[in-house]
């Protein structure tokens, strides 16, 4: 299926590996040039290097830098004044007792997973207006809707990325710019990879049941009992960043293996 995508501009935050990377490898397959964005620019290089191995017909970008820090989003603004597609998937998140999340923490958290990503939105929504075309996307989580309490200061900035992209996309109503959030569940990224090795390592649980023992025990309620492959997310984030797409707007759309119950 031909996306349209061919020699759209795509930035995708936090790409040099687990969801960002798989989108970016995604869209790079329908045609898209890709803008690798990580904080080490040889992993940022390393995958834009695979990219255009893999994909030769792209012109796939390197943008290191951290993008939490404001002089760093300038530079980035600089090389690249314009994009196509924004997909805003840059973040961090970290299991906690929610009494042992100190202030400190809480602020870390809004300014990585909410502010960053606000602030490259504020500057390229503007130019998508202009020309009329676009689309942002954020990347949250099924925590952003149903909470497992596990850590809560992530769960609070998913639902930040809900509401902000619901009130950007007030202003694009009638246009052919669009903003949406989509709510990946549980993924196996090497962040949730880490995760389980450090949940099991010391149990009796042999690695090769890990997976299906955090999903009953820990994600009870999801439909197909296994974690998300991120070139699935991948799939699904390159549809709803294609022109073919333009029926989704202001919409928080579920990839969660039907983990959040759905109320009719």
């Amino acid at each position: 299926m031909d996306l349209h995508l061919t020699n759209k501009s795509a930035l995708i935050t936090g790409s040099t590996k687990g969801i960002g990377k798989a989108i970016a490898i995604e869209m790079a397959r329908e045609g898209a040039n890709v803008i690798i964005n990580g904080r080490k620019a040889e992993d940022v290089d390393t995958v834009v290097e695979e990219i255009k191995s893999n994909f030769p017909n792209t012109d796939p970008q390197a943008a290191p830098a951290d993008i939490s820090q404001e002089s760093e989003r300038q530079n980035l603004f600089e090389k690249f004044p314009k994009v196509d597609i924004l997909i805003n998937n840059m973040g961090i998140f970290q299991p906690m007792e929610y009494w042992d999340i100190s202030d400190d923490t809480w602020e870390k958290f809004f300014k990585i997973n909410v502010l960053a990503g606000n602030s490259l939105a504020k500057f390229y929504l503007p130019k998508m207006l202009d020309q009329d075309f676009g689309r942002i996307i954020f990347i949250a989580s099924e925590e952003a809707v149903m909470p497992s309490g596990e850590m809560p200061q992530y769960s609070m900035t998913k639902s930040m990325n809900l509401s902000l992209a619901k009130s950007l996309s007030k202003l694009t109503v009638a246009t052919h710019v669009t903003v949406n959030t989509v709510m990946p569940g549980s993924t196996l990224t090497e962040g949730v990879s880490n995760m389980l090795n450090d949940m099991y390592k010391d149990s009796d649980i042999p690695k090769s049941e890990w997976e299906a023992d955090f999903m009953k025990n820990h994600r009870s309620r999801s439909q197909i009992q296994r974690l998300i492959r991120p070139e699935e997310i991948g799939r699904f984030v390159a549809y709803v960043s294609s022109p073919d797409s333009s029926s989704f707007s202001g919409e928080a759309l579920r990839l969660d293996g039907g983990l959040v119950p759905t109320i009719f």
